[in-house]
């Protein structure tokens, strides 16, 4: 990376719609390709992966059950130093499915190093986590 990037909302915010954009090149301007993401519960999606293309197979998969439906509105950003935390209404629905739809609350913690996301991890409030997991399953 040629310059050091600000780290601030807006720079999370580009993370963001980087990965609507499809473009790997894009993407890493913004997410590592050593980045961890976790992803809370107990669902077949659930866990830890381990690089850009474990990350970018899984929103692939969530791509597929949602049929590309899955919509993110941000509630809150929060930067701090290389931290950044961002709180989002999550919604979708299910493909082949209309009826089965998520609606959930959920918080992402961003750990960042020379302008781009190393680490996140997701986790939902209420019963988001279980509502998740009745969505993916």
């Amino acid at each position: 990376m040629a310059a050091a990037q600000v780290l601030d909302q807006d720079r999370v915010r580009a993370a963001y719609a980087s990965l609507g954009s499809g473009d790997r090149a894009v993407i890493e301007q913004y997410w590592s390709p050593e980045l961890t993401w976790e992803t809370a519960g107990n669902s077949r999606v659930s866990g830890t992966y381990k690089g850009m293309d474990e990350f970018l197979g899984f929103l692939g998969t969530m791509g597929e059950i949602s049929a590309g439906s899955l919509a993110m509105e941000f509630r809150t950003i929060v930067v701090d130093g290389d931290v950044a935390v961002a709180v989002t209404h999550n919604t979708a629905t299910r493909a082949n499915d209309a009826d089965r739809g998520m609606d959930i609350e959920e918080v992402h913690f961003l750990r960042w190093r020379d302008g781009r996301i190393v680490q996140g991890r997701g986790a939902m409030f209420g019963t988001g986590t279980g509502d998740f997991e009745q969505f993916v399953a």
